[in-house]
């Protein structure tokens, strides 16, 4: 694994999820949110992209692949330099994934896996607007078996997926988990949970980035709209919920700004923050 030294500085990092948060509805980020974006980093702010998301789902954002900027994936499992370069991961071992899976497949729930060969059947992000009967065919015909015969396995999340209307299940796995394994849980929907190492967690991912690259933080900026994000809000000196996050996340937040449609990002760092110049100021230049 790298090895870093830098220098102690003092500067603000600004930790930002993607869905829900940065990206709109239409899983895009908008040219507002990318020139605020621009704008944090000029000023030479610490940005980073803190999400539940696989790399290869987040490396196909096009305004992602314009920045040079550190990517914390799968809820802080893996780490990635500004310069794209690996930094540290965290793995469920093969015998607590394969516990994790006959106790999730004894519950009737959906199954993702994200590993270092992809996610099986699939990350999350592909199965947006997926019908019932086409998520159910989805996980009844994959043979997870042969997840486990690729060469070098990594196992970094598994998530227990259920149907919208299927929400009271989310409790039972909950439930199931709870105390029996070395893990983190957590949920970027409501209708899911997400398992990683006890090592994954978005929190301690911050930390962990701030003592590998021998930084000193003056402040520490959480942005997020799900349950994975209160993990970054714990370590947060300021939480900033989005107006589409739900209660739970809101009352967890110093600050509420407005949704992701309504470039809710931009706006608290503009307004809520002041950490670059509102528009009005930018025009009268």
């Amino acid at each position: 694994m790298m090895q870093w030294k830098g220098i102690k500085t003092k500067m603000k990092c600004i930790s930002i999820d993607l869905d829900g948060t940065l990206l709109n509805s239409q899983h895009e980020i908008s040219v507002e949110n990318e020139n605020v974006l621009k704008e944090l980093k000029v000023q030479g702010h610490c940005l980073i992209l803190n999400t539940g998301r696989a790399y290869a789902d987040v490396i196909k954002l096009k305004a992602v692949q314009n920045m040079e900027i550190p990517i914390f994936c799968i809820n802080g499992s893996v780490l990635y330099s500004e310069t794209r370069e690996l930094m540290y991961e965290a793995t469920l071992t093969t015998s607590t994934y394969k516990n994790i899976f006959a106790l999730l497949k004894g519950l009737g729930v959906g199954i993702l896996v994200y590993t270092n060969h992809g996610g099986f059947p699939s990350t999350l992000p592909p199965l947006h607007g997926k019908s019932k009967q086409e998520l159910d065919t989805l996980f009844q015909e994959f043979n997870y078996e042969t997840i486990l015969e690729k060469e070098n396995l990594k196992i970094y999340k598994m998530i227990a997926l259920v149907h919208p209307e299927q929400i009271e299940k989310i409790d039972e796995v909950k439930n199931a988990l709870a105390g029996k394994f070395d893990i983190s849980i957590a949920s970027s929907f409501p209708n899911n949970v997400e398992i990683t190492s006890s090592d994954a967690h978005k929190g301690k991912a911050l930390l962990r980035y701030q003592q590998m690259m021998n930084l000193s933080f003056d402040e520490i900026i959480a942005f997020g709209d799900g349950g994975n994000d209160l993990a970054q809000f714990e370590v947060a000196t300021t939480s900033v919920a989005m107006g589409n996050a739900p209660e739970l996340v809101k009352e967890k937040a110093d600050l509420i700004t407005k949704t992701n449609d309504e470039d809710g990002f931009s706006y608290a760092v503009r307004e809520l923050l002041q950490l670059v110049s509102t528009k009005n100021e930018v025009n009268s230049l």
